[in-house]
């Protein structure tokens, strides 16, 4: 007869793996799923509408944007805590309205007029044309939420989670939405990984520091989708990341990505 140790240690595997369930990814278009960071930006700025547009033009099936929320509560679609690096203003995006994020121009090579996006605009957008890989960096759970539901978004969003309390917050607003994060380095084994995945049940993670653990993932449920994007990101970047077997890249070149793939026989 099985000890109650082990009947408890198969329990929780079992209510991981619940939870794991629980969680359902947007319907899958390609074999390997290619996220644009930021957008496709190499002509446009990042995490803008027209970053958007040109992730969909390219064919991406996510497009990752970051987000944050303005002093009287609005959630907007920047990637840092500053608009100092990517916008003509400075000052922390906590302490500005939206009034005053919307006054800013988004610095652009190309001269045309850009934004700082709010993320019902960016929902608008997207819709029905591209999944969203939201980088949930500094919202509320429950808004978020409630902004994709109005959007009917429900089935077109992933949350990559930068603190285990919004793991917590999403679970309780929203157990069905998939989500991801990054695994430990010290998480090495199998058994260290059902521990891991008992506490934060996740849908994705976003790296792979132990190759051998890529079945364990898989067996659970969880599918491993690479950052790519780099200076020296290419053909070559690309090639090592797809013998390890997994299931995404996330690029800073989603058309170039896309071909490579499709000459492969990948896509």
């Amino acid at each position: 007869m099985p000890s109650k140790a082990t009947n408890l240690f198969f329990l929780s595997i079992f209510m991981s793996l619940g939870a794991i369930a629980q969680q359902v990814l947007p319907e899958a278009k390609h074999k390997l799923v290619v996220i644009a960071h930021r957008g496709n930006h190499i002509n446009v700025p990042e995490n803008t509408l027209a970053a958007a547009r040109e992730a969909i033009a390219s064919g991406a099936d996510y497009v990752e944007v970051d987000l944050r929320t303005t002093k009287d509560g609005h959630l907007i679609v920047l990637h840092d805590a500053t608009v100092d690096r990517t916008t003509n203003g400075a000052g922390k995006v906590h302490a500005m309205t939206l009034d005053e994020v919307k006054h800013l121009q988004v610095f652009n090579r190309n001269k045309k007029t850009n934004k700082i996006p709010e993320f019902r605009e960016m929902l608008a957008v997207c819709k029905g044309k591209i999944n969203i890989y939201l980088d949930f960096k500094a919202a509320d759970a429950a808004e978020t939420w409630k902004q994709i539901k109005e959007a009917g978004m429900e089935k077109q969003v992933i949350v990559y989670l930068n603190k285990e309390s919004d793991h917590k917050e999403w679970q309780k607003v929203a157990p069905e939405v998939p989500l991801m994060s990054s695994l430990p380095k010290d998480v090495d084994s199998k058994e260290k990984l059902t521990s891991f995945l008992e506490k934060l049940p996740l849908k994705i993670v976003d790296n792979l520091p132990h190759p051998q653990l890529l079945d364990a993932l898989n067996d659970a449920g969880v599918q491993v989708w690479l950052d790519v994007q780099s200076a020296t990101e290419g053909p070559a970047s690309w090639k090592v990341a797809l013998e390890k077997g997994v299931q995404g890249l996330q690029t800073d070149q989603p058309a170039g990505l896309i071909k490579y793939l499709q000459d492969n026989g990948v896509r």
